[in-house]
């Protein structure tokens, strides 16, 4: 079968929006799963419904990528959408057009083409997502390396030739997962015109000409698909051999966090895409922590002790879904600081995203560094409950306990890949975490219930505090572990029903 194209596409048959030709109007570093299932499809569709007419280029960020896949396919790939929303099973399939070329700029060719994009009158946006490792600034960089090793050189090495050239400044979009990702590149950039003794205009053009925006990013993007007989249906149903299919959830949303103009700039509005401008992106990060990742750490220990395998068969059960959405409308949603509106309605698509029919999202990978992932996704929402109440909040409290209970039920050994433990049902299964930790609850293994709790919530290794000092938070937790241990992590959820 042959390699999609745009004249093999045209011979398949294929009736969905393609767009051939445009001006290239956006630089995006990063060319994987993430950003192809993410930015470059807000891009095209908002050529299909707003009419922005652009093409993206790619540049590789690293020396080994995807530059010659995706130039042999001239840009094109093909995303399906896939999940649960309002209850409703969605598979959808788009070819992506955005994309015009890929180029790598650890190649003579690649760095010159790069440079020239750099000063083209076309060039509007810099979009970015080289990993969380990849806003950094390493000293080693020069001015006239070809290229700079790092993103942050790379960029200023762009921009400076965009300002020497005279061009219009542009919107830098960061999408690594840090906090304040466009706020830290700038740093980065100001730290290279610093080092390779930039002019003070070129400062002057980065702070004023240019707009760094920090962005929020939220879709899962599993990224292919892994079964061998679907990839081979779906190839000849589609009628052409696509080396780059990518696979994403049907949520999604990209807050931007920049001035009300930079709104009406943006294609994604006319397009009615979910890609909100915000004065600050902050509150939204918080939103996503605590609901999201919230909801996850919350029940997904317990529900694993429960007896239950996947993410989307916990939302099949009237038990744990009910525990789940009581933690997030009473005890999560009252503590954050954005409309109630759009709290109630981040954490419905929750269950939808949740109940996904195309992913298995296995509990116990999710249970990965639980204890630092309370701390950080449930912990806020519980002292913040507490001390606006005056009194501890029930579901928050019980997961918790069912964190320690997960953590400790039927511990035989401790080795290299993890703590040992026995599920109620019968089976081992492993726990992982900093050595530290595992530890710990190994040493503690044949602990009474109040001992242990006491042992745990006195670490402040752990939590940072003693979190034995909220008044009536150890006794509720004792209580909570002793249940777990004699009734089952079920019927604790169901005791907070």
């Amino acid at each position: 079968m042959e390699k999609l194209n745009y004249k093999v596409l045209k011979e398949s048959g294929y009736k969905g929006y393609i767009l051939e030709k445009a001006p290239e109007k956006v630089m995006q570093f990063g060319e994987g799963n993430f950003l192809r299932a993410f930015t470059d499809y807000w891009f095209d569709m908002s050529n299909e419904k707003a009419g922005w007419n652009g093409k993206i280029v790619l540049v590789q960020p690293i020396a080994n990528g995807l530059t010659e896949l995706i130039n042999a396919q001239e840009g094109l790939y093909t995303l399906y959408l896939r999940g649960s929303q309002a209850g409703e099973r969605i598979d959808r399939k788009r070819v992506i057009s955005s994309v015009s070329r890929c180029l790598n700029p650890y190649t003579e060719s690649g760095f010159e083409d790069m440079m020239k994009l750099a000063v083209s009158d076309d060039l509007e946006y810099i979009v970015s997502n080289t990993t969380e490792a990849g806003i950094t600034y390493d000293p080693s960089c020069n001015l006239n390396d070809r290229p700079a090793s790092s993103f942050p050189g790379k960029l200023t090495q762009v921009l400076l030739a965009r300002f020497k050239a005279g061009k219009s400044g542009v919107v830098i979009l960061s999408c690594e997962l840090i906090d304040n990702n466009g706020k830290e590149l700038l740093k980065c950039v100001k730290k290279y015109a610093e080092q390779w003794d930039l002019p003070a205009g070129f400062i002057e053009y980065i702070e004023k000409d240019c707009l760094f925006c920090s962005t929020l990013v939220d879709r899962i993007v599993p990224g292919r698909i892994r079964d061998e007989k679907e990839a081979a249906r779906l190839e000849e149903e589609n009628g052409y051999h696509d080396e780059l299919i990518d696979v994403g959830e049907v949520f999604g949303v990209w807050n931007i966090e920049g001035p009300e103009w930079l709104s009406e700039k943006l294609p994604f509005k006319k397009a009615g895409l979910n890609c909100p401008v915000v004065p600050d992106v902050t509150p939204y990060k918080k939103r996503k922590v605590r609901i999201l990742n919230g909801a996850h750490t919350g029940f997904v220990p317990g529900a694993y002790l429960a007896g239950f395998d996947i993410v989307r068969d916990c939302m099949h059960d009237d038990t744990v879904k009910g525990f789940m959405n009581k933690m997030l409308n009473e005890e999560i949603i009252p503590t954050l600081p954005l409309d109630k509106k759009d709290l109630d309605e981040f954490a419905a698509a929750v269950s939808d995203r949740f109940n996904n029919p195309f992913v298995n999202h296995e509990l116990l990978s999710i249970t990965l560094n639980s204890t630092s992932k309370w701390l950080a996704r449930n912990y806020p929402s519980f002292i913040e409950y507490f001390e606006s109440r005056k009194e501890l909040p029930k579901c928050l409290s019980m997961s918790f306990a069912l964190l320690i209970a997960h953590y400790s039920c039927g511990i035989s050994a401790l080795d290299d890949t993890g703590l040992l433990c026995r599920r109620p049902a019968g089976n081992d299964y492993y726990v992982k975490d900093d050595r530290a930790v595992l530890l710990f609850y190994y040493e503690r293994r044949n602990s009474s219930a109040a001992s242990l709790v006491h042992d745990v919530m006195s670490n402040e290794a752990f939590w940072g505090k003693d979190l034995t000092e909220i008044p009536g938070f150890e006794a509720l937790t004792v209580k909570n572990l002793e249940f777990i241990r004699e009734k089952g992590a079920l019927k604790a959820f169901k005791s907070c029903l």
